[in-house]
């Protein structure tokens, strides 16, 4: 019992380190926990698995930001207080934050059951083809847009690509810097303004799931495979995005483009 405890652990572990390392980069996190959940046997993740992978990447995002968070949410409120200059650009970013997060945190609950019933691995492999045809077409897209020259429209768009990442197989980050290239967003600020819209949604996401992650009936069984998956993912997604962070700084996202064409092209041989 001890050995069948311990496989189940470490394989919870390697989707755990799975799932960071995808989370901030464009290939679909939940399109590959998928994948190697089958690889690995395990089955199709419930939505208590989800939350809890989720959450753990959303810590570690968190934390990176940390000083923009509470920057921007301090300035948001002091604008409203005082409706000093100084703030003003900040305050709009924020608000930006909440506009652009309006378009997932809708769709997500009205067609997050279809989503889920609708998905195989010649879906997620199609979409990754997608994600990496998108990321092709904007590899060589330098904007100039900084946080200060955002306006609701952009913040609308790179949202509407956050909704579309919804499907597995279709990244979010991917998705949103898309998005936010394609409007004229600079490397820095598409990134920055990606991963605050992660944030809410994901806040959501973790609220509106506390009961369902409450009520599972494995709790007991499943505690330490599931404390494992959170460390694992927690510190493998604090590294991937700081990797990540770099490579946008290089602008060399076409490698994405050709690991999204090979994973698909993989997926649609053998599965």
């Amino acid at each position: 019992m001890e050995n069948i405890d311990i496989v189940l652990i470490v394989k919870h572990i390697i989707i755990g380190l799975v799932q960071g390392f995808t989370e901030p980069i464009p290939v679909s996190s939940s399109g590959h926990v998928m994948i190697a959940s089958e690889i690995l046997g395990l089955g199709e993740q419930g939505f208590t698995f989800a939350i809890l992978t989720n959450t753990a990447s959303l810590l570690a995002i968190m934390y990176i930001y940390r000083e923009d968070i509470v920057r921007l949410i301090t300035h948001f409120f002091l604008y409203m207080k005082t409706r000093e200059k100084r703030y003003h650009a900040d305050f709009r970013f924020a608000l930006y934050i909440v506009i652009g997060s309006i378009p997932a945190g809708v769709l997500g609950m009205l067609l997050s059951d279809v989503i889920a019933d609708n998905v195989s691995m010649t879906t997620i492999a199609l979409m990754l083809f997608v994600t990496g045809a998108a990321l092709w077409l904007i590899r060589n897209m330098r904007g100039k847009k900084k946080d200060a020259d955002l306006r609701a429209k952009d913040a609308i768009i790179v949202g509407l690509g956050q909704a579309v990442a919804l499907t597995p197989g279709i990244s979010r980050s991917g998705a949103t810097i898309i998005s936010a290239i394609a409007v004229g967003m600079k490397q820095d600020t598409a990134l920055r303004f990606s991963f605050m819209l992660y944030i809410p949604v994901s806040l959501g996401g973790v609220v509106l799931g506390i009961t369902d992650f409450l009520d599972e009936p494995n709790k007991g069984t499943l505690a330490l495979p599931y404390a494992a998956t959170f460390l694992a993912t927690l510190i493998m997604t604090y590294f991937a995005m700081r990797w990540f962070m770099g490579i946008m700084k290089s602008g060399k996202l076409s490698y994405f483009t050709y690991y999204c064409f090979i994973v698909g092209t993989l997926l649609l041989l053998f599965y």
